[in-house]
């Protein structure tokens, strides 16, 4: 059962576009860069993302989403809670973002 995690950045007004840059670059690379516990390969099916270019105005200051795919709700709670390159990720962007939302969902599951 594969496990949607969307993740959406209010980045903060004052940041370096330079710095967004990197810290989506940083994002987009967990795909590789995050490795499964058990077989040290990496465990992400996908990561899509990048700057809000919505034109119905209804994103509340946010300004960039992404999408992680997992095939697992364990191999989401592994990485939410414990992989060292999404917890060393999070700790680098956090003088970027004003704020952040987290969804995540089972396709189908109401």
């Amino acid at each position: 059962m594969s496990v949607t995690h969307t993740v959406l950045f209010q980045i903060k007004a004052d940041a370096e576009p330079k710095d967004v840059k990197a810290a989506c670059d940083r994002f987009l690379a967990l795909k590789d860069s995050c490795l499964h516990p058990t077989n040290n390969a990496p465990y992400i099916k996908s990561i899509k993302g990048g700057k809000d270019n919505s034109p119905e105005g209804l994103q509340n200051g946010i300004t960039h989403g992404f999408v992680v795919e997992f095939s697992s709700v364990e191999d989401r709670d592994y990485y939410v809670s414990t992989d060292p390159s999404h917890q060393a990720f999070v700790q680098s962007i956090g003088n970027l973002v004003e704020k952040a939302i987290v969804v995540d969902f089972v396709d189908g599951v109401y």
